[in-house]
Order: C-alpha cells, then sequence, then structure tokens
C-alpha cells in the first residue's frame, strides 16, 4: 500500500477511536454505572443507621447493667457488634474500588466491577441486619423490665398452662402407634420422652426464680436480680408457646405412619415471568390412609395441582414424566421418603414368587406376571390408568437391581427399541397423552403402542432412542444407564386376560 494510502487508514482508524469512545462503547454499562452510584448513596445511609443501632445498645448496656448480665448479653452484644462493623468496613472497602472502576470507565472492568458490587451489597446488608437485631433485642429486654408487673402475670399463666397440659391424646396415638409399627418405638418414645420433659423443665425454671418472684409482686425492688427473673420468665414463655406446636406435630408423624403415598409427575412447564423463568411440576398425589397397619383396605384419594420447583429438580424432571417421583409407604415419616423417580406402581409389588396386601404373583403362559388384588382397583388405575397390563417378573428383576444400585429403571419395549417408562417411554406416550411437556419433547411416537395414543392432528415423529439395542435401554441427561440383568424374551408375550 503507498504512503499516501497508509495516511488515509490512519486517519479512518482514529474517526473511528473517537467515534467508539463518544459513543462509549469503551465505558462501563450505564446500568452498572448507576447501580455502583445508587450502592454508595445506601452505603451511607446503612451507616448512619448502623451507628445509631451500636449507640442506643451502647446507652442501654450502660444504663442497665444487672439486666444485661442476663445470658451474658454485656459481652454478646458488642461482639456481635464488633462482627457486624468488620463487614461494614469491607463494604467500604469495596465501595472505595468500585469509585476507582467508575471513576477509570473503562469496559473490560465489568467483571470486576460487578463482583465487588454484589459483595458490597450482601456485607452490608448483613452488618445492618446483625446491628438491628442486636438492637431489637436490647429495646426487648428493656421493655420487659419496664412492665414487669404485666411479666410477672404473663409468667404465671405460662406455668399454669405447661402444668396442666393436657398430653392423653398424644400419649394414645403414640402408645397406638408403637403397636403396629414396632420398628417406630424407640424414636417415637424418644420424642415422648422429650415432650414430657418440656413442662418440667419449666418447672425447674419458676422454682429457681421463686424467691426473685416473690419480692417482685411485693413490689420489693431492692436487689431485685432482674437477669434471673426475666431470664426465666422467657425460658417458660417460650415453652409454653411451643408446646402445643410440638405436641401437634408428634400426633401428626404418627398419623404419618398409616398413610402410603406416591407423587406421580404428569406434566412440566416452564414459564416466563418478569423476566425470570418459573419451573413446575404437576403432581398428582395418590394417598392411601389405613385405620391400623393390619387393615388389608384403605381410603384411596388422589389430589393433581401445580408446584414450583427449583431449576435444577425441573431438569431433573424432565425424564420423568409419568413416573412415581416420590414414593411413601405405610410404617414410615413423610421425611423417609423415596425420592428417586421409578414406574408408578413397581413399588407396592412383592419380590417374585411371593404376595403382599396388595397382589400377588400369577404363573401362567410359562411367566409370573403382578396382579392387583380387587380392594386396591382405584389405587392401581390411579397409579397405572385404566389399562393396567400385568407386569412380568423378569421386568420387577431389572427394576429391583436398578434400585439397588440407586439408578432410576426406565425399562425397555423391545418390541419398539425403546424405553417403556419416563418421559421417552412407551408407557407414558399410552397413558400421559394430555401431557404437554411429553408432546413438546417428542415423547415416544412411532411405536404402535403410541399411534392410538396421540390426539388427532398431533405429530407422529419418530424419535430416536440411541442404538436399539437389546438390554441397553434409555440413557437419560442426567440418570446413569442401566443394563438389565435379565433380557427379556424377543417375539412379545402373552398377557392372558386384563384384570
Amino acid at each position: 500500500m503507498s504512503r499516501r494510502g497508509l495516511e488515509f487508514l490512519a486517519v479512518i482508524l482514529a474517526f473511528l477511536m473517537v467515534v467508539v469512545l463518544l459513543a462509549g462503547f469503551d465505558n462501563l454499562p450505564r446500568r452498572l454505572r448507576a447501580d455502583i452510584e445508587g450502592e454508595a448513596k445506601q452505603l451511607s445511609l446503612s451507616q448512619k443507621q448502623f451507628q445509631d443501632s451500636v449507640d442506643e445498645v451502647n446507652r442501654n448496656l450502660a444504663a442497665e447493667p444487672d439486666l444485661f448480665r442476663a445470658e451474658n448479653m454485656a459481652t454478646v452484644f458488642p461482639d456481635r457488634l464488633r462482627i457486624a462493623s468488620g463487614e461494614l468496613q469491607g463494604a467500604q472497602r469495596d465501595a472505595a474500588a468500585l469509585d476507582k472502576l467508575l471513576q477509570a470507565n473503562r469496559r473490560q472492568d465489568r467483571d470486576q466491577a460487578e463482583k465487588l458490587l454484589n459483595e458490597e451489597r450482601a456485607l452490608r446488608s448483613s452488618a445492618l441486619k446483625e446491628a438491628s437485631a442486636v438492637q431489637a433485642e436490647a429495646r426487648h429486654w428493656v421493655n420487659l423490665k419496664q412492665n414487669l408487673p404485666a411479666e410477672m402475670k404473663q409468667m404465671e399463666s405460662d406455668h399454669q398452662a405447661l402444668q396442666h397440659w393436657d398430653f392423653a391424646p398424644v400419649n394414645a396415638a403414640v402408645q397406638r402407634a408403637e403397636t403396629d409399627w414396632p420398628d417406630k418405638k424407640s424414636d417415637l418414645e424418644t420424642r415422648l420422652e422429650a415432650l414430657h420433659a418440656v413442662p418440667a423443665d419449666a418447672g425447674k425454671s419458676w422454682q429457681a426464680s421463686d424467691a426473685m418472684r416473690r419480692k417482685a409482686e411485693a413490689n420489693d425492688l431492692v436487689g431485685l436480680d432482674y437477669a434471673l427473673l426475666l431470664t426465666s420468665a422467657e425460658a417458660i414463655h417460650k415453652d409454653a408457646a411451643s408446646l402445643p406446636g410440638r405436641t401437634q406435630e408428634l400426633q401428626t408423624l404418627t398419623g404419618q405412619l398409616y398413610t402410603g403415598w406416591d407423587k406421580i409427575l404428569i406434566d412440566l412447564r416452564d414459564r416466563k415471568s418478569g423476566g425470570e423463568h418459573d419451573y413446575e411440576e404437576k403432581l398428582r398425589v395418590v394417598s392411601t390412609k389405613f385405620p391400623d397397619a393390619t387393615a388389608k383396605q384403605g381410603e384411596t384419594s388422589s389430589e393433581e395441582t401445580w408446584v414450583e420447583v427449583p431449576q435444577a429438580t425441573y431438569r431433573v424432571a424432565e425424564n420423568n414424566v409419568g413416573m412415581a417421583v416420590a414414593h411413601k409407604p405405610t410404617g414410615k415419616y413423610d421425611s423417609e421418603a423415596d425420592d428417586i423417580a421409578q414406574p408408578a406402581g413397581f413399588a407396592y409389588m412383592a419380590p417374585v414368587g411371593e404376595r403382599n396386601q396388595y397382589g400377588y404373583w400369577d404363573h401362567r403362559d410359562g411367566g409370573n406376571f403382578w396382579v392387583w388384588y380387587g380392594q386396591y382397583a382405584l389405587l392401581r388405575d390411579l397409579l397405572w390408568g385404566r389399562s393396567y397390563r400385568p407386569v412380568p417378573s423378569y421386568e420387577w428383576e431389572s427394576y429391583r437391581t436398578a434400585r439397588t444400585s440407586g439408578q432410576t429403571y426406565y425399562g425397555r419395549d423391545e418390541s419398539a427399541g425403546a424405553p417403556k417408562y419416563g418421559t421417552h417411554g412407551t408407557f407414558t406416550a399410552q397413558h400421559y397423552s394430555d401431557s404437554r411437556y411429553v408432546r413438546s419433547s417428542g415423547g415416544y411416537s412411532s411405536s404402535k403402542y403410541a399411534s392410538g395414543s396421540l390426539r388427532r392432528g398431533e405429530s407422529a415423529a419418530g424419535k430416536t432412542f440411541g442404538s436399539g439395542s437389546s438390554g441397553s435401554g434409555f440413557r437419560p441427561k442426567t440418570s446413569p444407564g442401566f443394563k438389565p440383568s435379565f433380557k427379556p424374551p424377543t417375539g412379545g408375550r402373552s398377557f392372558g386376560r386384563r384384570r
């Protein structure tokens, strides 16, 4: 290129650089700059609020040294404020660093500026929250002293409520549950003993404060140990306030042992709201409540509802439409529910060759098939739909092998070369054709089983599930693959008459 051409190019480049600078393309984003400036104002306000809280707490500690001997508050409160002050100083350092970045105003500093801004906000918020909490606690104790007569009346009322608490209903519920579910006896006894200990512990606080309580009631405030008296009153009040809830919690826990339930995932949706995503699951909760542990028939019901879930939960659930994403048998607490997804209904089946209260293995046509007892027809239909086809024993054995390994079992439809259960399974295509998520994700729609389950006008385009080799099954993106230990016979199988 000629010298004149190079000079012209240099002029063009210089012009473009000026345009970039004037346009602000090399600056920090405008919104980020505004956020930094706004946070600087918030920090200034927070510093004043923080100092106001500290000053008030210090005044109260100085004015009521005897009161704040309770629970070592005279040392605990200053220590908590000191830690909070350190957080506020950290926010100030971040603010100073942000101010330098704001002055430099370079786009290349964007990531660092955002990181510092988030850190400053977190430190400022934490420091102010702790200072406000200490301030509120100090005020609370000062108010207790200022309203001593009312506190003494409340203390008496709380004590009487605890000493006359009716434990008969919860005692009966626990005794019944221990008889019906011996495995829970030790745990239930421990919980019941802790419940009975509440009034006993409150009684100790009542006795320990007896002398001071009498002085307060006589309005003899000279030498009154406010710390001891008010600490006892607080302890008794907390016990009285918590006992009803703790009693109900234990009764509810015993009730959970008599109910088995499953949560069947029947649909998913991801909706945008205000620029954010709302992840939701549609669950069918199928519950069976039994009158006692020996009952062969219970009251079965179901309820369907949409629930919001975290994104991570939603992503895992994408493979599991049509499956039980949680199962809780009788004799267990709700907190002990199994949350590894599994084909609905499989958890109710007995080991091959055995029977249980729900059904039995029927030997016919050269194989074993699970048959539900008639009294559980409603439970079966809610779990499987009204087109239940008896499960062969080889499929249940493969399911148990997967469960033992902590894996999700999706089965395999050998005639279709596809998974049987889960979002992309042939079973799901049959029974959950109304699921918008199954339809939108492709699901399984090319087998002879799926052909009758799609609505008119819906796509019947096929979907590839891998090599289709025998035994490999479907490998979901969030769950490890499973290879059944038993290869089912090819060429189909007669299931006999439906029950």
